[in-house]
C-alpha cells in the first residue's frame, strides 16, 4: 500500500498484533483490500480491530463469533477476500 493517509498509517500499525497469526490476516486484508472497502465497513473494520488479540484470534478461527452481528459480517468478508 502506497500513498497512505495518516488514518490508513495508524491503521496499518494497528493491524501489527501479538500474534503472528492475526498479522497474517489483518496485514494482507489491509494491504489489499482496505481501499476498496465502502466507507461504512472501513469503520466497521476500524471497530473490529479495536478488539482484543484473543478474541479476534477466537473469530477468526471459527472458535467463537462476536456478540455484533456487523462484526461477524466483517469477519467473514475478511477471511472470502483471503481466500481468493
Amino acid at each position: 500500500m502506497t500513498d497512505l493517509t495518516a488514518e490508513e498509517r495508524r491503521l496499518q500499525w494497528h493491524c501489527r498484533r501479538g500474534l503472528k497469526e492475526l498479522d497474517m490476516i489483518l496485514g494482507p486484508f489491509m494491504d489489499e483490500h482496505y481501499r476498496q472497502l465502502e466507507p461504512l465497513d472501513k469503520a466497521l473494520f476500524m471497530r473490529l480491530v479495536d478488539n482484543e488479540d484473543v478474541d479476534l484470534f477466537n473469530w477468526f478461527m471459527r472458535q467463537g463469533t462476536p456478540a455484533d452481528p456487523e462484526l461477524e459480517r466483517m469477519i467473514e468478508l475478511i477471511l472470502a477476500r483471503l481466500a481468493r
